[in-house]
């Protein structure tokens, strides 16, 4: 298939995601995660049609989904879902019988993969409260099929100490233990693994040298002595993101903050409730 020309960041996010998939495996997809979303949907609409996934929205188990929607995101999931399951159920039963793919975005992750979703700043005087972890805690102990994504990567994201541990990375050192922790890690920068127990830098994103990745990362970064550049999306990859999986942008939410975010939200939604009335 021939290259896009002109793919965006979250565009090719989506198409890392979507590349870890494999037919009929089982997928697991947490809140407020649409980079995850279209990346499994663009999995079932090119390599893998017989996945089946689990979402937090709504606890439900479904196989068909898309496009995005943001005003009335439950929709996609409880309008569609094979069967509705609680979350404990999903959490204790589901997850470590079925080891469902997963995709998890941390707030902080050091050099092994342990991450935080909790708190920044000082436990018992936090700066910033987070959302939390969800189910996080209970299956990086033990989940073989765990990765990780971050949409923004930055030195205050890759730290070399955690502010609060809520994930578990790879046993090291300091966190001895038998637990396979996590496969892979996507951000906006590259791809990376953690062969040898540590994060390594397995592809750069076209456009992006090694040593950018290296300043914006907060603790040495190893290098895979294979790197090399990120294959980029194909032109029916976009299309099919933009066109039938989500029309409306929603994945772009992830990469920003602040006003920008704020604005965009508003003009979704505006969008979003024109196309649902006429």
């Amino acid at each position: 298939m021939a290259p896009a020309t002109d793919y965006t960041i979250d565009d090719l996010i989506c198409v890392c995601i979507s590349r870890q998939i494999e037919d009929g495996e089982p997928l697991a997809q947490g809140i407020a995660t649409p980079l995850v979303a279209a990346g499994y949907f663009l999995a079932k609409l090119t390599h893998a049609p017989n996945i089946t996934f689990a979402s937090a929205i709504g606890n439900a188990l479904c196989q068909d989904g898309a496009p995005l929607a943001l005003a009335c995101a439950e929709e996609l999931w409880l309008g569609q879902a094979l069967t509705l399951i609680g979350f404990g159920e999903a959490a204790c039963e589901l997850l470590p019988t079925l080891h469902a793919k997963e995709f998890f975005r941390p707030a902080q992750v050091d050099a092994h993969g342990n991450s935080n979703n909790v708190l920044i700043g000082d436990p018992r005087q936090p700066r910033l409260r987070l959302p939390g972890c969800g189910g996080i805690a209970d299956v990086t102990g033990y989940h073989p099929r765990a990765y990780l994504y971050v949409p923004r990567h930055s030195r205050a994201v890759f730290v070399e100490t955690l502010d609060f541990v809520s994930g578990l990375g790879v046993p090291s050192p300091g966190r001895p233990g038998d637990r396979p922790g996590p496969r892979l890690l996507i951000s906006d920068l590259g791809v990376f693994d953690y062969a040898g127990g540590r994060m390594r830098l397995r592809s750069h994103h076209p456009g992006v040298d090694i040593e950018t990745i290296e300043k914006k990362t907060g603790f040495p970064l190893e290098i895979a002595p294979d790197v090399c550049e990120t294959e980029p999306p194909t032109a029916d990859e976009v299309r099919l993101l933009r066109e039938e999986i989500d029309p409306l942008g929603i994945r772009e939410l992830e990469r920003m903050s602040g006003g920008r975010r704020r604005a965009r939200l508003r003009e979704i939604i505006r969008l979003e409730t024109e196309a649902r009335q006429g």
